[in-house]
């Protein structure tokens, strides 16, 4: 029995996220190798879309690590413990696959060899996100030749902004932003206000998110067959 896909991440305060989310699912379900079902709400929303699964299930975070701190607060207070035949994948991170799409959303926004990289995360307490997110910086880094710096919106430091103004210091003239974010919402629109001279679309609609994430749930099925 293929166990069902569940693809879960909180978007409660951001229904332009939501609508975003739902269209990834709808990627995921058409590729047809598994039942999916999804969560994009409130932790109590995620408890009972659990409970309403019967049979083997696969939580799948829809959300890139060190990307969305209210996702990573939900999925940490999920107790499966209590199912024995249930487990949740980590969040996509330094994946190839995924940084190579964000090396060409960068190129696709206008980025120049030369140019100075900013990698946006929102921030993380979560230690194993933010070795992801130096590990993502350092991938980008060797696709673009170029040295990537991390900023954050929203936790820890430096900012976004402070990034930008940084390299511009060091005599940068361009600087361009690579959003890591998987979805449109909220915190990439406050990328566009930034002072930058190009920012990247999330990754999504690209295919290697939807290739990733059904990637992790056949290996978190096999796990689960062990």
């Amino acid at each position: 029995m293929v166990p069902t896909m569940m693809l879960a991440a909180d978007s409660s305060r951001d229904a332009h996220r939501a609508e975003a989310l739902r269209g990834l699912a709808d990627a995921v379900t058409r590729r047809g190798e598994a039942p999916v079902v999804s969560s994009f709400g409130s932790a109590d929303d995620l408890r009972s879309a659990v409970e309403a699964v019967e049979g083997p299930l696969v939580v799948v975070p829809a959300y890139l690590a060190g990307s969305d701190r209210a996702s990573a607060e939900l999925l940490a207070g999920l107790d499966l413990d209590h199912r024995f035949d249930a487990c949740t994948t980590a969040p996509l991170g330094a994946v190839p696959s995924i940084v190579g799409s964000l090396a060409r959303r960068l190129q696709q926004a206008g980025w120049r060899p030369g140019d100075g990289v900013v990698l946006a995360a929102d921030g993380t307490s979560d230690q194993d996100e933010r070795h992801q997110l130096t590990s993502v910086a350092r991938m980008l880094s060797r696709r673009v030749q170029s040295p990537v710096q991390v900023g954050y919106l929203s936790a820890w430091a430096p900012s976004v902004t402070d990034a930008v103004e940084r390299l511009r210091r060091r005599g940068q003239d361009r600087v361009c932003v690579a959003a890591w974010q998987l979805v449109e919402g909220e915190g990439h629109g406050r990328l566009r206000d930034l002072d930058a001279t190009a920012v990247t679309a999330p990754l999504w609609p690209a295919g290697v998110v939807v290739d990733t994430l059904l990637a992790q749930h056949r290996a978190a099925t096999a796990r689960l067959a062990a």
